[in-house]
C-alpha cells in the first residue's frame, strides 16, 4: 500500500470532477483554451456537435453504466447541456433523489401552440465486461469503419443522430411549427427514477403530443449493407419475469446428495431450454412480416414468409415460422417477434464451497406479444412443462403484489393498443424513410424489447421508436453485449434521416 495517491488519467479526472463538460464546451480537449467564449459568439452549435460521429465519441467517453440501481449521469448531462447552451437552446438538468443521477430537458420553442414533439433518449447504459471487449468500451474507437462503445447502438448513437440533426436545423436558423423537447432521461435500463418518476413530478416539462424514442430496426439485405426494411415500432412487447426455485438437502459437500437443488434446477433448465411458446401473429406483426416479404431479395426467405402469412392452422404456422427463422439473416430478432420468449438471465445458488446449498434460483426474463399469447397462459404452459421436475415456478411481481394482481396488471399491458398511425410524427418518419432509403420498404412494427414510453402512451399519446441506422445481425446481437458498435456511414445516413424527419415540422 502506498501513501501517495494513485495516478488518475486526465479523462478520469474530468469525469470525477464534473469539469469535463466545461472543458469540452470551451474547446480545451480540441486544442483550444479554457477561456469562455464571448456570449455573442456562443449562439451557434460547435462544428463538432454538428458531426454525429464527433458527438457520439464525446457521448461514449462518459461512463454511465447502470448496474441495476441507476447510474452516474450528471457529467454526461452537463456535457449535453453545454452543447445545447452553445446553440442557444435552453436546457435544464432535473436532479433525482439519487445523487448524480439526473435528467436533462432541452426545449426548442416553436411558432405555434401545437402539441410538442418529444424526443426521448436515455443516458444510462448496461454494464460492460471489459475483458471481453476488443477495445476500450468508453473510448469511442473507430475500427474498420465501425464505431465501438457501450451505448454506440443503444442508444447514444441514436441520441447523437437526433441531436446533430436538430443542431443542423438550429444552425440554419430554422423555426419549427411546435416546441421540440429533447429529453435525455436516466434509469431506463434499471432504477426507480426514470421517465415514470419524471412524469409524476415534472409532467408540465415533458407534456407532449407525440414521442419518438428507440425502437424500430433498419435492416439490411443478405449482403449486410444494402438497406432492406426501415421500420418504426408502435408497440413494445410485454415484459415480465419468472423465477425457477429448486429445494434440496443442505449438507457437507464431502457427501454429495441425490436431491441437490442445483442439479434439480439444471434438469429443469434443460427441459425448457429449447422449448418454444406458440407462434402468435397479430395485426401488427402480420403487417411487419408482410412488408419483410416485399422487401427481401432472398427468394427462399420470401417464400417462407408467404407460407407463414398464409398458414391456415397452428401446425402449419409453426412449420413456416421455423423456416422463416432458419432462412432469416436476423434469426434471433425474428424468433422474438413471432412468440413469447424466455431467456435465462440470473442464477443464484450456494455461498460456500464445502456446503451443498438447500436452494437454487434462476431468474427468467420473458417478453410477450401484445394481443398474442397472454402472460398468464404462458405461465400456465411453463408450469405444465415443468410439472414433474420438482421445481417451483413463480411469477416475479412488484414488491407486495400477489400473483393474481400481477397477472391482472400484465393483462392490461397485453391488451394495450398500439400507437396510432394517424399522426404527424408517423407521417414524418415515413416521408424521411422514403427520401433517405428510397429502395427500401417502410413499415410499422413491434419492438422485441421495451422502452420508457409508458408515461405518454398510457395517457393516449402516440409513441414510436427508431434506431436510425442500418445494422447487420452481428451488430444487432452486440446490443447489451460485447463490442457494441455501428458503422460510421450508417450513423451519418441515419442523421440525414433524422434531419429530414425534423424538416417536416419546419416553418417555411
Amino acid at each position: 500500500m502506498s501513501d501517495s495517491p494513485a495516478p488518475v488519467s486526465r479523462r478520469a479526472f474530468l469525469h470525477r470532477t464534473g469539469a469535463g463538460a466545461v472543458l469540452l464546451a470551451g474547446g480545451v480537449l480540441a486544442g483550444g483554451t479554457a477561456a469562455a467564449a464571448p456570449a455573442a459568439l456562443a449562439r451557434k452549435p460547435a462544428p463538432a456537435d454538428l458531426d454525429p460521429l464527433a458527438l457520439l465519441k464525446k457521448m461514449l467517453s462518459f461512463d454511465t453504466q447502470n448496474h441495476g440501481q441507476g447510474g452516474v449521469t450528471r457529467p454526461y448531462a452537463e456535457m449535453l447541456k453545454a452543447v445545447w447552451d452553445s446553440a442557444g437552446v435552453p436546457a435544464e438538468i432535473i436532479p433525482t433523489p439519487q445523487k448524480d443521477n439526473v435528467h436533462l430537458i432541452a426545449r426548442i420553442k416553436g411558432t405555434t401552440a401545437a402539441p410538442p414533439l418529444l424526443l426521448l433518449g436515455h443516458s444510462d447504459v448496461v454494464p460492460v465486461e471489459r475483458d471481453k471487449w476488443s477495445v476500450d468500451p468508453f473510448a469511442g474507437i473507430v475500427k474498420d469503419g465501425e464505431i465501438y462503445g457501450r451505448g454506440a447502438l443503444d442508444m447514444k448513437g441514436a441520441n447523437s443522430a437526433n441531436i446533430s440533426a436538430l443542431l443542423r436545423h438550429v444552425n440554419e436558423g430554422a423555426k419549427f411549427d411546435r416546441d421540440i423537447i429533447v429529453l435525455t432521461d436516466c434509469d431506463e435500463e434499471a432504477g426507480q427514477y426514470g421517465s415514470g418518476w419524471l412524469a409524476e413530478h415534472h409532467w408540465d416539462k415533458i407534456n407532449a403530443g407525440m414521442v419518438l424514442t428507440e425502437g424500430g430496426w433498419f435492416l439490411a439485405q443478405k449482403d449486410r449493407r444494402t438497406p432492406m426494411l426501415i421500420t418504426v415500432t408502435r408497440q413494445d412487447k410485454v415484459y415480465f419475469n419468472l423465477d425457477l426455485v429448486a429445494d434440496g438437502t443442505a449438507t457437507h459437500s464431502s457427501k454429495p446428495n441425490p436431491d441437490s437443488a442445483i442439479a434439480k434446477l439444471s434438469r429443469a433448465v434443460a427441459e425448457v431450454d429449447t422449448w418454444l411458446a406458440p407462434v402468435a401473429l397479430t395485426p401488427v406483426t402480420r403487417e411487419y412480416f408482410s412488408a419483410l416479404a416485399k422487401a427481401t431479395d432472398d427468394g427462399p426467405f420470401e417464400r417462407a414468409l408467404r407460407l407463414l402469412l398464409s398458414a391456415k392452422s397452428q401446425q402449419a404456422r409453426e412449420r413456416a415460422a421455423a423456416l422463416v427463422v432458419k432462412r432469416s439473416s436476423y434469426p434471433w430478432l425474428h424468433q422474438a417477434l413471432l412468440r413469447t420468449t424466455h431467456a435465462f438471465v440470473i442464477e443464484d445458488a450456494g455461498y460456500k464451497e464445502n456446503v451443498v446449498p438447500s436452494t437454487a434460483t434462476l431468474r427468467i426474463n420473458c417478453r410477450g406479444v401484445p394481443g398474442g399469447q397472454r402472460p398468464r397462459d404462458f405461465l400456465a404452459a411453463f408450469r405444465k412443462r415443468l410439472a414433474d421436475r420438482d421445481v417451483t415456478v413463480k411469477l416475479a411481481g412488484n414488491p407486495g403484489e400477489s400473483e393474481e394482481d400481477a397477472l391482472k396488471r400484465l393483462d392490461q399491458t397485453w391488451a394495450k393498443q398500439p400507437s396510432s398511425l394517424d399522426s404527424p410524427l408517423f407521417t414524418a418518419i415515413g416521408d424521411a424513410a422514403a427520401k433517405t432509403y428510397p429502395d427500401a420498404v417502410f413499415a410499422p412494427a413491434l419492438f422485441e424489447a421495451g422502452t420508457s414510453l409508458s408515461p405518454w402512451t398510457s395517457k393516449g399519446v402516440p409513441g414510436y421508436g427508431v434506431y436510425p441506422y442500418v445494422v447487420d445481425n452481428d451488430q444487432l446481437i452486440a446490443m447489451h453485449g460485447n463490442d457494441e458498435r455501428i458503422t460510421v456511414d450508417a450513423l451519418k445516413q441515419g442523421t440525414d434521416f433524422m434531419y429530414r424527419l425534423f424538416d417536416r415540422f419546419r416553418v417555411r
